[in-house]
């Protein structure tokens, strides 16, 4: 039997993960966690064959957390469970260490597919994603800019180009308005333009928002 971490900010969303594996005979989830440091402590602390982790979380982001169990437990099979679109992080987590990844709209069937993909040392990526890894590899695609942008980095600008002011961000992040303005700062540095208008045309010709 595969024992599960599920870590989700939302009850809702652990809870409906545990019904669609309760009939399983292969798998079923042992452990919850509702913040990114709690998943951390979890994963370090106990045994699990796969951690299901979401992106965003309170505390750490779940690729902060990511990065971490890389770091501390690479064999840990991680499957990103996530409301955001492949376009957003497909490529940036399996990247970084990720053994697949499955949007919250996918069917049960395929979360369970996908679990037991990952448990048996496999990747799991969708059907149409696999394709774009062919084509990308195929084509020797190079990097999009905002791949060089932190988790943080990423959602700031993504915040930015909706049209949120500083303050709005600082007030949602929990952060203060100057250390929005620093991100602010290094994003436009690091994504070559000087203004908030590019950030918004970028951001939609690269499908950013959601």
């Amino acid at each position: 039997m595969l024992k599960i971490l599920v870590a989700d900010d939302h009850a809702i969303v652990r809870q409906g993960v545990k019904q669609i594996l309760a009939d399983s005979h292969e798998m079923v989830v042992c452990d919850e966690a509702s913040n990114g440091q709690e998943a951390l402590n979890k994963a370090l602390q106990n045994d699990y064959d796969v951690v299901l982790l979401d992106i965003s979380m309170p505390d750490k982001s779940g690729l902060e957390v990511l990065r971490e169990l890389g770091r501390q437990r690479p064999e840990l099979p991680i499957l990103i469970l996530t409301m955001h679109s492949e376009q957003d992080y497909a490529m940036r987590v399996l990247r970084q260490g990720a053994s697949g990844y499955i949007t919250k709209q996918s069917a049960p069937e395929e979360l369970m597919t996908a679990i037991l993909r990952v448990a048996s040392g496999g990747k799991y990526v969708s059907p149409s994603l696999a394709e774009e890894l062919v084509s990308y590899l195929r084509n020797g695609t190079e990097e999009p800019l905002h791949a060089v942008l932190s988790e943080r980095e990423h959602q700031v600008m993504c915040m930015i180009a909706s049209g949120e002011t500083i303050k709005q961000i600082a007030d949602q992040m929990l952060l203060s308005k100057r250390t929005i303005r620093t991100y602010r700062i290094r994003i436009l540095k690091k994504m070559r333009v000087n203004s908030d208008a590019a950030l918004v045309r970028y951001a939609v010709e690269n499908q950013l928002l959601t």
